[in-house]
């Protein structure tokens, strides 16, 4: 593909209209793996009613990145475009400074340190993005652009998923060397909760010194099948149907998915009905998004309840890499994009 036809191409950020003013962005041409982005030079948006334009300096990488990237699970064309990717750059959770007001658009000022996350539009590995201004907090005092970054999606999923727990009660964590899994480890802990974590080997150590009680290496061992059982499962990338998550529930158990395969995830919103009679309760994630959830996990970590931990910072032009790491579940934590 020609220059021209990037360019015009990379014209579909957002909603919103863009200025003869050029900037530099990784750009997503076609679905498929980190072989299909580029970094390009394409227009700078111009923020349209209610929105914000933001200089981002700093974008954290999120497994939705690599969803968003491969086309899959299918909720990831669903919504990001079925044939073509509607937005072709990523990136949603951001942080910048405010440049630009759109008509009519009131609570921020130029100058204004944000962040936010922007999972159903995207576009934060650019120099720029245009965000609606009702997505976006401002940055407490206090957080770096690069700690901040990794709040917003991670973080909520660590609050919700974690929310309620109580001394005592006993959480496994699938896939737990994440970002989100990590501050959901610290979160239970704090709580009082016994955590078993779960991911591949090279992170078995690294979360038992993150207070992890007990590890399981998932190449080696099945948590589901160990005969073991416990109140709350928090499932990063579910790949069970519920007759399998049920016997590594306890009664009054509480099993909750982020992600996975279309076809997995139906099959626990449905199938899990029937473990009700067992006092199993087995479905999906809900995580409210929005201002108030990015308002909060920003003050936990404020108040050093949570503290994202951050593999690495890492250029514009690495996000190829990045990428690539993320889906292979190699990072431990976060990393970081800093323009």
């Amino acid at each position: 593909m020609n220059r021209r036809k990037l360019v015009l191409r990379a014209f579909r950020i957002g909603s919103a209209g863009c200025g003869r003013e050029l900037m530099k962005a990784i750009v997503q041409e076609k679905y498929g793996g980190p072989d299909h982005l580029r970094l390009a030079d394409i227009p700078v948006p111009e923020p349209v009613k209610a929105q914000i334009r933001v200089r981002v300096s700093a974008c954290a990488v999120n497994l939705s990145d690599w969803e968003y990237l491969i086309g899959s699970p299918l909720y990831a064309r669903l919504v990001g475009g079925l044939m073509r990717p509607k937005h072709p750059v990523l990136g949603s959770d951001i942080v910048g400074v405010v440049d630009k007001l759109g008509p009519n658009t009131t609570g921020f000022s130029i100058g204004d340190r944000v962040m936010g996350d922007l999972v159903m539009v995207r576009g934060g590995f650019a120099q720029y993005a245009c965000v609606s201004g009702a997505e976006m907090v401002r940055v407490p005092d206090g957080l770096s652009d690069e700690i901040a970054a990794c709040l917003p999606q991670a973080g909520g999923i660590a609050v919700a998923g974690t929310e309620g727990l109580k001394p005592g009660d006993t959480l496994l964590i699938n896939g737990a060397g994440s970002g989100s899994g990590t501050m959901a480890l610290q979160l239970a802990k704090a709580a009082g909760a016994h955590v078993t974590a779960v991911d591949n080997a090279s992170k078995i150590d690294w979360l038992r010194s993150m207070g992890a009680d007990e590890v399981i290496d998932y190449r080696e061992q099945d948590f589901a099948r160990t005969g073991q059982q416990w109140d709350r499962v928090l499932d990063m990338v579910a790949t069970r149907g519920p007759a399998k998550i049920a016997p590594a529930l306890s009664r009054g158990g509480i099993y909750r998915a982020v992600g996975g395969n279309v076809g997995v995830l139906l099959s626990l919103v449905f199938g899990g009905l029937r473990f009700r009679l067992q006092k199993k309760s087995i479905g999906m994630l809900m995580v409210p998004s929005g201002r108030r959830l990015t308002e909060r996990v920003a003050q936990m970590a404020v108040e050093g309840k949570v503290a994202p931990p951050l593999e690495a910072v890492m250029p514009l032009s690495s996000v190829p890499e990045a990428l690539r790491r993320t889906g292979l579940g190699e990072v431990k934590g976060k990393l970081v994009i800093r323009l």
